[in-house]
C-alpha cells in the first residue's frame, strides 16, 4: 500500500545520475520535494513526463520545491538518459537493493521489477501532503501537483 497524504515520508539515500548521494532527510526545513516513482528510462511516456518537468522546473523552483526522479534503473543508465534529454534536476537509482525505496512508499510492482508512477508532494517537514499513484501507462498531470505545491 503506497504512503498516504499525512504519513510523515520515509526518509532515503540514494545516488543520483552523476553519482552523488541524494537524502531526502537534506531538504527538511529547507524545500518542499515532489518526488516522481517512474517506471524506466528511455521509454515513451516516461520520457515525456521528465521533459515536461524540464520544461516547467520554474513553476517547482518559484514554490521552493525540489524535483526527485527516482527508477529502478543503474546511476548508469540514468546518466545517459539526463544528458540525452537535457534533465538537470537529480535522477536517483533505487537500483540496489533492488526497488528498496520504491517499496518503502508502496510503489514496487513486484510482477514487473519497477516502479509505478507514484507521486508525493512533501512539505518542508517531511510530511506527505498531496500524492497519486497511477498505473505504467497512465501519464501523470503535472498541474495537479503543482496545484498541491499552491495548497501548502
Amino acid at each position: 500500500m503506497a504512503i498516504q497524504v499525512g504519513d510523515k515520508a520515509p526518509d532515503f539515500e540514494l545516488k543520483d545520475n552523476h553519482g552523488a548521494t541524494v537524502r531526502l532527510s537534506d531538504f527538511r526545513g529547507a524545500k518542499n520535494v515532489v518526488l516522481l516513482f517512474y517506471p524506466f528510462a528511455f521509454t515513451g511516456v516516461c520520457t515525456g513526463e521528465l521533459c515536461e518537468v524540464r520544461d516547467n522546473l520554474p513553476r517547482f523552483s518559484d514554490r521552493d520545491t525540489q524535483v526527485l526522479a527516482v527508477s529502478n534503473d543503474s546511476v548508469h543508465t540514468l546518466r545517459v538518459f539526463g544528458e540525452q534529454e537535457g534533465l538537470e534536476y537529480p535522477l536517483l537509482s533505487d537500483f540496489w537493493p533492488h526497488g528498496d525505496v520504491s517499496r518503502a512508499y508502496g510503489v514496487f510492482a513486484e510482477d514487473k521489477g519497477c516502479a509505478v508512477r507514484g507521486t508525493f508532494v512533501i512539505d518542508k517537514e517531511g510530511v506527505v501532503r498531496w500524492t497519486v499513484v497511477n498505473a505504467l501507462p497512465d501519464a501523470r498531470d503535472l498541474d495537479e501537483y503543482v496545484s498541491a505545491l499552491d495548497a501548502l
